[in-house]
């Protein structure tokens, strides 16, 4: 990096702590420091949708180099799906409903105990680990002298900084600069790219024919897997939290189905990027690191800063969005700390897993197969009454809890993923509920 890339990053992070104080709630004001006091229009709930829902762009970028166009198919379309479901069943019942947080809505509905439990399998999901250790490697790539500790304590203590002056309004603001900085990073990569190579055309006849499968050579039950994987949406912390604070129902619900359209825009965008990548850099030792290298490649001085600065902004928009949900959850939900103090926990904890886990993958994996199958029913128990059953703290934590040994022990002599017993013990529970009832 020269130095006026340095100092486009620099100014970036200096950008996002100012941003982070403009119009700065109080915590005692519930309302405004959760949600913005429940008034996020159209553009802001569209902004802070769309930018946090890319958190994992190295994630994608791997697949896209590996497999081609069925990144789109495993990373985007059952997610078009699942969202649009959302926004017309789930969303407008989210804002009328004047709940604060999924486990204050599952209290409302079964009680103390299954609150306390979605508590925890929340504080778990929305753990910004990933995201810290996806932005540590960002900069570990170009300054590899510094250490993880140090780069992941820094960005958290930068995170964490200007999420507890905020509060959700400054995560919002923020998600304002940052969805504009990353798709300004991506048309300009895919720009450059096609003046280097060629048109898309010329690419696509460039590439192998398994980057030209939209199943990418997987077999079908796998790509199934990852339809179930996206079901993620309905207890995704993140889309409550938004639709809770959006000014109307009508709004909530309209805001999903605009994200969606910009969705399939940036999808179109890192998915030519990761293309023009194989066709360039077809021998590339860390895939993962692409759009990194394809930007090295490709992109002169301050051009390659202001993409280094979009590819922060894209994580960071969730690193911050994750951030606070959990400090919300651990200070709120949990214990009567207080969300700023919550954040800072919750800083410090993802700080450990980064340590103790150093795995992006592994942390995605994990957290989504243990903690989704428990959440899924009653999170839409509550805005259905079909899917609602007594003890559900039994049901969340025996579907969770299976899904946990099956993860530990019981994975490897089986092959069988520990998402589908999990979600198989959840659903049998909630059958065999409804035959007691009647």
């Amino acid at each position: 990096m020269t130095w006026l890339d340095g100092s486009l990053v620099a100014a970036y992070l200096a950008v996002m702590l100012g941003v982070s104080v403009y119009k700065r709630p109080s915590e005692s004001d519930e309302a405004g420091f959760l949600l913005s006091g429940r008034t996020l229009s159209l553009p802001a709930f569209v902004a802070t949708l769309v930018g946090t829902w890319y958190g994992g762009i190295l994630g994608v970028g791997e697949f896209g180099y590996t497999y081609g166009v069925s990144q789109w198919v495993v990373f985007a379309l059952p997610y078009y799906l699942f969202a649009l479901i959302f926004a017309w069943f789930l969303a407008p019942k989210i804002r009328e409903m004047k709940h604060v947080t999924i486990p204050d809505a599952v209290t409302s509905v079964y009680g103390k105990k299954a609150g306390t439990v979605a508590a925890l399998g929340v504080a778990v999901l929305v753990n910004p680990a990933p995201y810290l250790l996806m932005c540590s490697f960002v900069v570990i790539h170009f300054l590899p002298t510094l250490s993880l500790s140090l780069v992941s304590i820094t960005l958290s203590l930068i995170t964490a900084g200007y999420v507890m002056l905020g509060g959700f309004r400054a995560v919002v603001n923020t998600d304002r600069v940052q969805v504009v900085l990353m798709y300004a990073a991506f048309a300009m990569l895919v720009g450059f790219a096609w003046n280097a190579f060629g048109s898309p055309i010329e690419m696509w006849k460039a590439l192998p024919d398994t980057h030209r499968d939209p199943t990418g050579g997987h077999t079908l039950p796998y790509l199934l897997v990852w339809f179930f994987i996206a079901l993620w949406t309905f207890v995704d912390p993140g889309f409550h939290q938004r639709c809770a604070a959006a000014k109307t129902p009508e709004t909530a619900k309209r805001g999903i189905v605009v994200s969606v359209g910009f969705w399939f825009v940036f999808d179109m965008l890192t998915l030519g990027a990761a293309l023009y990548g194989m066709a360039m850099l077809p021998d590339l030792e860390t895939p993962a690191t692409m759009y990194l290298s394809l930007a090295e490649t490709l992109l002169p001085a301050g051009f390659f800063g202001l993409f280094i600065v979009g590819i922060l902004a894209t994580i960071m928009s969730t690193l911050d969005s994750y951030l606070f949900l959990a400090g919300q959850t651990v200070g709120r939900d949990l214990f009567p700390i207080g969300t700023r103090k919550g954040i800072a926990v919750s800083a410090v904890v993802s700080v450990i897993l980064v340590w103790l886990l150093p795995n992006i993958i592994g942390l995605w994996y994990s957290v989504g197969t243990v903690v989704i199958p428990g959440l899924l029913i009653p999170v839409l128990g509550v805005y259905s009454p079909v899917f609602r059953v007594k003890h559900m703290h039994w049901l969340m934590i025996s579907a969770s809890g299976t899904s946990l040994i099956w993860l530990l022990f019981l994975q490897a002599p089986t092959g069988i993923e520990p998402f589908y017993p999990g979600l198989g013990v959840a659903v049998g529970w909630w059958g065999w509920g409804k035959i007691r009832a009647r």
